[in-house]
Parts: C-alpha cells; structure tokens; sequence
C-alpha cells in the first residue's frame, strides 16, 4: 500500500468528485477497495451496529447496464428545477464553477458505464415511512463510513463521485447488481477508478462565518 504525501487537511480539502479525470482504461485491484472498505469500517455507527454494506460492481456489462441507468436518471434531473445548471449563483467566479460542474456531471453520466469499478453503499434496512429521526439515525451510520472510502481512495490515488441520482430507478439498479430492494436502502454510487494526476485543489466556498450561527 502506498499512500499519497498528504496531511489530514489536504486530504479533507482536496477529495473532490473525480470525473473527467477518472481513468476508465486502468484497471482498479480489488485488495485497493478492501482496503478503503477497511477504512470505512472505523467510522462512526450508531450503537457501534455495522448496518452498511458495499456492492462492488467489476462486471463490466453490469457497469453498462448501471450506466445506461444512470444516464435515463441524469436526462429526467436535467429538467428538474432542481438541476445544478439552474440554481443562481451571484458572481462571475461562482457562474464558472458552477459551470464546471454541470459540463463534469454530464460527462461523468455519459461514462458511468465505461469505469473499471462501481461501488454503492447502503443499508441493510429501508427507509421507506421511517421518522426524519429515524432516517437521519439510520443515515448517519451508513453515510460517514462512505466518506471514509472516498478519503481513503483518494489516499490511494483514486477518484470517486458521490452521486444519488441512480435513487430515481432504485429498484432497477438492486435488480441490476444483486441486492434485494425490499430490504435494502442504498445511499450512494461512486465511480472508483485511477486518477489522472493526483494534484486536485481546494473548491471555492464560502468564510466559515457565512453558514455559522453563533449562539
């Protein structure tokens, strides 16, 4: 295992969603994802139970199918007033982010399906009528832990996207990948493959103070 020369801030600071940039054509050890599984397994759970689990999808006409997927769920979220490339931002700068985001959205949706690896993380539970209270607790043992595997395959010079617009055909993708729908939750998917270069940046966002109430 060898880990990229990062300290704990650079590593918070520079796990950016990896699209574009994703190496589609390397393949990606299966020994690599353990060891980010590893990783997660040391985040937070609450009541110390392990109720997330990974699928990991090597199969290269499975990760078509999820593709094809993905990209009927990214046309229907285009239209949706809430598309990334419709929420107003107020300067020049902000504008070319966001700009930037959407153009690496839609390129990450045209080639979901041509990535070495597929990894979603879910719940061994749904989630279906369940209490804000219930679904924040139930969350907040699964989402920490997928963090993690992003922080450490970042680590090891893998890029990953966290993205949840797969959960418009939830059902058609645990058929797709083997998990059954009545009594599982997913929560995220992310590409995992080889980044090109490992020099990513902070993004732009706002001063602490703008989103802190101080009481």
């Amino acid at each position: 295992m060898t880990l990229l020369p990062l300290d704990p801030d650079q590593l918070l600071s520079t796990t950016r969603a990896v699209r574009r940039r994703l190496d589609l054509t390397r393949p990606v050890p299966n020994d690599l994802i353990r060891e980010c599984v590893a990783m997660a397994l040391q985040a937070p759970s609450g009541g110390n139970e392990i109720v997330m689990r990974f699928v990991v999808v090597r199969d290269p006409a499975v990760i078509r199918a999820v593709g094809d997927v993905y990209a009927q769920c990214w046309t229907k979220y285009e239209a949706s007033p809430r598309f990334a490339g419709k929420l107003p931002r107020h300067t020049d700068e902000l504008r070319a982010q966001q700009g930037r985001v959407v153009s690496s959205a839609a390129y990450l949706a045209e080639h979901m399906g041509d990535c070495p690896v597929l990894v979603i993380g879910y719940l061994n539970r749904r989630l279906d009528g369940a209490t804000g209270a219930a679904a924040a607790a139930a969350l907040c043992s699964v989402l920490p832990g997928m963090w993690s595997f992003m922080l450490a395959a970042r680590a090891r010079g893998l890029g990953t996207a966290w993205t949840t617009i797969h959960l418009m055909m939830e059902e058609v993708v645990a058929d797709l990948v083997g998990i059954p729908y009545a009594t599982t939750q997913q929560v995220c998917l992310t590409p995992v493959a080889w980044t090109d270069g490992t020099d990513f940046k902070p993004a732009l966002r706002p001063d602490p103070d703008a989103i802190i109430d101080w009481r």
